[in-house]
């Protein structure tokens, strides 16, 4: 079995759609650091993506864990040239384009971006890569709604629009386990 405990990282505060910009996490709410430092699995491996407010989460919550290297492949959606829009400008800029995708149309990128089909490629070839070579060991994985919501997807299967109606709130953390009858999805959206 494959266990995954998947926390998104802390709050950045940006009100505009954030990809691959490396903006940093607020992590001044030591409180909740603590308490989700204290859920996390003992002895887990940790993993996160290499953009600023995912490392500095996982450095907050390392602890005695042992520190995988960052997996680029665990970055935040690239959002091409809505990256820094808000959605209102998003939605003048490419009406269609943005409800189709929001929609949840697997196979539809932002103008210069990913598509969720892409970004849940890249998130499961690291999933697999890393279980197969530490079977059996938890491991905790800082990163990003994005990131999260398509492991999540790949685990409950369902519509994708179903999916994207998820929260995953900054600080929180997302169980999946991977048993030998299928995935499993524990506590979503958990903030100790």
């Amino acid at each position: 079995m494959s266990r995954w405990t998947w926390v998104r990282h802390g709050p950045t505060h940006e009100r505009a759609i954030l990809g691959r910009r490396d903006v940093p996490a607020d992590l001044s709410d030591t409180a909740a650091l603590a308490r989700l430092h204290a859920a996390l699995p003992a002895g887990a491996l940790l993993v996160s993506s290499d953009l600023a407010r995912a490392t500095a989460t996982a450095d907050a919550l390392a602890g005695s864990r042992e520190r995988l290297p960052h997996e680029p492949d665990l970055r935040e959606f690239d959002f091409g040239a809505w990256d820094g829009l808000t959605p209102a400008a998003v939605s003048a800029r490419d009406p269609v384009l943005s409800r189709r995708f929001w929609e949840g149309e697997a196979d539809l990128a932002p103008p210069g971006g990913e598509s969720w089909a892409d970004v849940a490629r890249r998130v499961a070839t690291v999933v697999d890569r890393l279980a197969a070579a530490h079977p059996g060991r938890d491991i905790v994985a800082v990163a990003h709604l994005g990131v999260i919501l398509t492991a999540l997807h790949r685990a409950r299967g369902g519509r994708l629009y179903d999916t994207l109606a998820q929260r995953v709130s900054p600080l929180s953390l997302t169980e999946i386990a991977r048993t030998a009858g299928g995935w499993q999805v524990g506590r979503v959206d958990h903030r100790p």
